[in-house]
């Protein structure tokens, strides 16, 4: 490991050379013998003005660059650089790229460099980090990076980061590295380099395995440990009075116990001790996690009962644990907790083992193979969401999930180290069980019971239980997911798993009745009608919206039982009823090869084994589309309203199926709620005008059998937030749309001239999202300002928040899920604007059928739902401002109809009492700039 590294970084007017984009700032910090030993830095006359974009994100100005060398100066010294050296950067394509053209055009030409891609380099080490971009990497590894997007500053954490990677390699057991290095030949940068080096040196001085790992089957993994369940003999009683719970958490210095949260833990132990249901409203700031955590673990280990945790979002299950972790210092009694989920969560051992034998040319699953093996030395769950992997890998962990076994559960040889097994045996053991809302209602299901047995739930973030009740309890059928089973099927010329299955029938000398071509005749077949079935969906959805074709990207199309019952739905029957014959078919002839090979051979071979596991695992997951397929076209059921979904511009791909209850109460309290004891919901945002019975109402709750708390937040609103309405805006209703969007863009531009932005714009449409951005992009009002806007800029909802964060002047446009678990802490964010009250369209397919199932029983369906639901949506908006005590800002809400209707004091008496101000918006700006 002798040897030069040069680790390089430029700043750049643009992302394309060819474009006339220039270098602005170039730094290059030498490695030798693993050691950082000197850094050449300098700013560059790129010879054109830098774009505001570039000077917003680096800090770089023309100033800084005016009197800098041009790069035709300092190539020879950039070239002696990095001669004899390995090329490193932090994305290496294109700095390498970017370089080797301005070399070039210096007269240094036919660079040829190895290079390291350490982004490529993280993924295989770090797989579990959240983001590889350089300044979250930084962050995760408490590098110090004073000016991130600056090239000295990169560079350096750059050369940093590549040292911990080749330590990280270092510290790994011989054997994963023997597997890595066999690998890295796949890679797209030359990282085998840095593989092989170290392997070399691993065999010269073979050292002894960590004592946390062992190795079984030539795969290193950590050893699994079984903790002791202590049968403590005491006598142990909940802390009822204020002041035990006081003296409790009085060792947890930055702990300061509210009235509020007290209330929530007794109501929460009372009704586990009184077998009830409870709804309990704890507003922001409340403590609600601690507020359920301590009566539950009091209540599981009193009456040896085991109480299951159950939040929609991973940042909330990641809070529950660090909660946990504070309570274990201060709880007078051990105690133990888990988390589970689904099996196909897991890896499957014996599966992943036999892909390692393939050479797979497929770069995605190479980079995931080896992810999983760094992941394997680390993990303790085998659980797969630990993750960070690609799509295309996500295509492989398809492939290596766990489904149970089609085989022998003790024929497995991994049975031992199998990880599904073991997060069940610890569930078996936990005093609280944590899961989330998904697992909690597929465990309802007949054939899951993968849950211990449990009486007494805690839901967090209720509000959202109805909402993954749907999913659960709905069908989906997608044209393209359709399309990859039927990949992953393929024909006898393809090396999938079908002319598989028939190899190894060949191979044991087993016959099925149905002949191999006459099957892969009937795949093919397969494969046409569905593309038929989705081209004539297509069509209805074209017909349907063909005057609105430019308006919108996806269409949304009701299957009403009227349409069904028209003629010219049939030939859609018919060919369903066709794709679900050959369905039944392919499933039935590959069921029977699969018990044909287990029946007559014993011995199969590892290799084998898996091979049936894989196929038993897709004949599962194909049953399953079969049978949607039946349900969605053929015997559709009137208790679901069903839709079709697609972007027109795009058929038949786009183009998705789905099927909902439309009251799913009844469904969801038989199979739900009537099987449990004591059941705890709570969230922040629960109530419609302080009444809890719209939300009662969805999931089927009889009022008078549950108990209800509201816990207003502790926080003075009064003195952290103003609400303000601008009335120099168009009434919604009867306004051309346009005209509306151009003057919510004038307000929006002028707010954020106030704001100094660290403004957060939610919309309830994506169409008026994307046109109102467009609108003030064109207009270079706010060229200082960086605009970004979910579904147009780039990158998750978590990336969007993050580059937020980022820059002192940014505006975020967000519509559907940024109107909740969107935390922006403190002064990053300033100003919340709703652009309209978040009622569903009506003609949605869920609001539609639920609008006509009220009117049909004689009731309002407005003030029964739309009302109530866009009422709980405004809350959650709302609630993005202030999240922490310390907070301050403006919500200006650009829907003149909560002040011009009777319904619009419903939203103002459902947030917490705060100032509202009306008037023109020269007024308001004033307030604002007073104010903030």
């Amino acid at each position: 490991m002798t040897r030069k590294y040069i680790v390089v970084d430029l700043e750049t007017t643009g992302n394309t050379h060819d474009r006339g984009d220039r270098i602005i700032q170039f730094s290059a910090v030498v490695i030798e013998n693993l050691r950082i030993v000197d850094q050449y830095t300098t700013f560059i006359n790129p010879g054109i003005p830098i774009p505001p974009f570039i000077e917003e994100l680096t800090g770089i100005h023309d100033g800084m660059v005016h009197d800098a060398p041009e790069f035709k100066d300092v190539a020879s010294i950039i070239h002696d650089l990095l001669k004899d050296a390995i090329f490193v950067a932090h994305n290496v394509i294109f700095d390498l790229r970017f370089l080797r053209n301005e070399l070039d055009k210096a007269g240094y030409s036919n660079i040829g460099l190895d290079s390291i891609d350490t982004v490529e380099f993280a993924k295989i080490l770090m797989p579990t980090a959240s983001s590889f971009k350089l300044s979250e990497l930084a962050e995760m590894l408490q590098l110090e990076h004073e000016n991130p997007h600056q090239a000295d500053s990169d560079a350096l954490v750059t050369a940093e980061l590549f040292l911990i990677l080749i330590e990280r390699v270092s510290s790994l057991p011989l054997i994963t590295i023997e597997k890595l290095t066999d690998m890295a030949y796949s890679l797209k940068s030359d990282l085998y380099i840095i593989f092989q080096g170290v392997l070399q040196e691993k065999r010269k001085n073979i050292e002894n395995l960590h004592h946390q790992l062992e190795v079984f089957r030539g795969i290193a993994l950590k050893k699994k440990i079984f903790p002791q369940r202590i049968n403590e003999e005491r006598s142990l009683s909940f802390p009822k009075s204020i002041e035990e719970k006081m003296n409790l958490f009085s060792e947890m210095n930055d702990l300061k116990l509210r009235i509020g949260q007290i209330e929530m833990m007794d109501a929460v132990y009372q009704s586990f001790l009184n077998n009830k249901y409870a709804v309990i409203e704890a507003g922001t700031g409340t403590g609600k996690t601690l507020a359920y955590l301590l009566p539950s673990l009091y209540f599981a280990n009193i009456q040896r009962q085991p109480v299951i945790i159950s939040t929609y979002t991973i940042q909330m299950q990641e809070q529950i644990f660090n909660e946990i972790d504070r309570l274990k210092e201060i709880i007078p009694f051990s105690f133990q907790t888990s988390i589970l989920k689904g099996r196909s969560n897991y890896i499957n051992m014996l599966k992943f083992e036999q892909t390692l034998y393939d050479k797979d040319p497929q770069y995605d699953t190479v980079i995931t193979k080896m992810q999983l093996l760094v992941w394997l030395v680390d993990t303790e769950t085998g659980d797969m969401d630990e993750l960070n992997v690609s799509s295309g890998g996500k295509l492989y962990i398809q492939r290596i999930k766990h489904d149970g076994w089609f085989s022998q559960k003790e024929k497995d040889p991994w049975i031992a180290h199998d990880f599904y097994l073991y997060a069940r045996n610890l569930a078996s053991r936990a005093d609280l069980v944590i899961t989330n809302h998904s697992m909690l209602l597929l465990d309802t299901e007949n054939d899951q019971n993968i849950l211990p047995d449990y009486q007494y739930i805690v839901i967090d973030e209720a509000h959202n239980l109805e909402k993954t009740a749907r999913n659960c309890f709905g069908k989906k059928l997608e044209y393209n997911g359709l399309k990859f089973w039927i990949g992953r099927l393929g024909t006898l010329e393809k090396n999938n798993l079908f002319s598989k299955l028939e190899k190894l029938l060949n191979d044991k000398e087993l016959s099925s009745s149905l002949h191999p071509l006459e099957l892969e005749h009937i795949i093919i077949q397969l494969d046409l009608e569905i593309d038929e079935l989705f081209n004539m969906i297509g069509k209805k959805v074209f017909q349907h919206y063909e005057r609105k074709i430019n308006k919108n990207t996806k269409q949304q199309l009701r299957i009403t039982e009227t349409m069904i019952s028209d003629r010219k739905w049939i030939p859609i029957v018919l060919c369903a009823e066709r794709v679900y014959d050959y369905f039944r078919t392919i499933s039935k002839e590959v069921e029977q090869r699969l018990t044909l090979i287990k029946r007559e051979n014993q011995n199969l071979k590892d290799r084998e084994q898996a091979f049936l596991e894989e196929t038993n695992s897709f004949l599962r997951d194909w049953n399953k589309i079969g049978e949607k397929i039946q349900q969605l076209f053929i015997k559709p059921s009137n208790q679901h309203v069903i839709w079709v979904e697609g972007d027109i511009r795009a058929l038949p791909n786009s183009i998705g199926i789905y099927a909902q209850p439309i009251n799913l109460g009844e469904e969801l309290f038989d199979r739900f709620f009537i099987q449990k004891k004591g059941i705890v919901m709570t969230s922040a945002t629960l109530t419609v005008n302080q009444s809890f019975n719209y939300f009662l109402n969805e999931l089927g709750l009889p009022k008078e059998e549950v108990v209800e708390k509201i816990i207003p937040s502790p926080f003075c609103y009064k003195d952290m937030v103003k609400l303000m309405i601008p009335s120099d805006l168009p009434e919604v209703r009867g306004t051309d749309n346009d005209e509306y969007i151009e003057a919510i863009s004038n307000h929006i531009i002028s707010l954020a001239n106030a704001t100094d932005g660290k403004m957060l714009v939610l919309f309830t449409s994506y169409d008026m999202l994307r046109k109102t951005y467009q609108l003030i992009k064109d207009s270079s009002a706010l060229e200082d300002f960086i605009l970004l806007a979910q579904g147009i800029t780039s990158g998750s909802r978590t990336r969007l928040t993050r580059n937020f964060q980022q820059f002192n002047k940014s505006i975020l446009f967000g519509t559907s899920s940024f109107w909740e678990g969107v935390d922006i802490p403190g002064e990053d964010l300033s100003c919340l604007v709703i652009v309209r009250l978040p009622f569903s369209p009506p003609d949605e397919p869920i609001t539609a059928a639920k609008y006509e199932l009220i009117k049909k029983n004689g009731k309002n369906p407005f003030s029964l739902f739309a009302l109530p639901e866009a009422v709980i949506r405004f809350k959650q908006g709302f609630g993005r401002l202030i999240r922490t005590e310390s907070d301050r800002g403006v919500v200006i809400v650009l829907d003149r109809r909560i002040e011009t209707t009777i319904y619009g004091k419903t939203f103002l008496n459902s947030i917490p009492d705060i100032t509202v101000e009306r008037g023109p918006l020269n007024a308001i700006l004033s307030s604002i700039e007073k104010w903030l």
